[in-house]
């Protein structure tokens, strides 16, 4: 499969990025990587380094949420469901040797890329894959609520973790969406 001339410069800047950290990076660096000229850089992401990285996020968001979507499929309970999203996604945040090399460089910006700036972002496309995999189980606000409300706790948590749950842990989830997950969200359908 041919990767677009757009993804080979995404995978550009992430090389980049894990070999000199984000902050260091500049658009000739990555046009370098992408055997690309800087004008071609530009022409594809007009702005440049900053309107690059942003794709950067939304395309690892996207990722990120399709595989999540996937390893749903075979869930039959509201709580499978939220374990399932926690424990997955939490596994994979831990997972991504790409975020493991940004938090050792620069934890600042990890921090704020997935907090701040990508929050928004993160809790909308959250929010359009996770919300129909809670439609069996709730009324449609209370799905994207519940959709929303998962994804700021699993980024919360991967950023500052918890002494004493951990959310990555099939049990520990469990014991944390029964006792502060469900009895807000156990409504039925309307």
């Amino acid at each position: 499969m041919e990767v677009s001339l757009t993804d080979r410069v995404l995978d550009a800047a992430r090389v980049c990025c894990d070999r000199w950290g984000i902050s260091r990076v500049t658009a000739d660096d990555i046009a370098t990587e992408a055997h690309i000229s800087r004008a071609t850089l530009y022409r594809l992401f007009p702005g440049g380094r900053e309107v690059l990285f942003e794709a950067l996020r939304e395309r690892d968001i996207r990722r990120f949420l399709d595989e999540l979507d996937a390893h749903l499929a075979a869930v039959d309970t509201l709580e499978e469901l939220i374990v399932g999203i926690v424990t997955h996604a939490t596994q994979q945040l831990r997972g991504d040797v790409h975020l493991q090399l940004m938090l050792a460089s620069e934890p600042g910006e990890v921090a704020r890329s997935l907090g701040v700036e990508s929050m928004p972002k993160i809790v909308s496309a959250a929010t359009t894959v996770l919300g129909p995999r809670f439609a069996p189980f709730l009324a449609d606000d209370a799905a994207a609520e519940l959709a929303e409300w998962v994804s700021r706790l699993v980024v919360s948590y991967f950023l500052a973790p918890s002494p004493s749950t951990d959310l990555g842990d099939v049990e520990q989830a469990t014991v944390f969406v029964r006792r502060f997950v469900l009895p807000g969200f156990s409504v039925p359908i309307s």
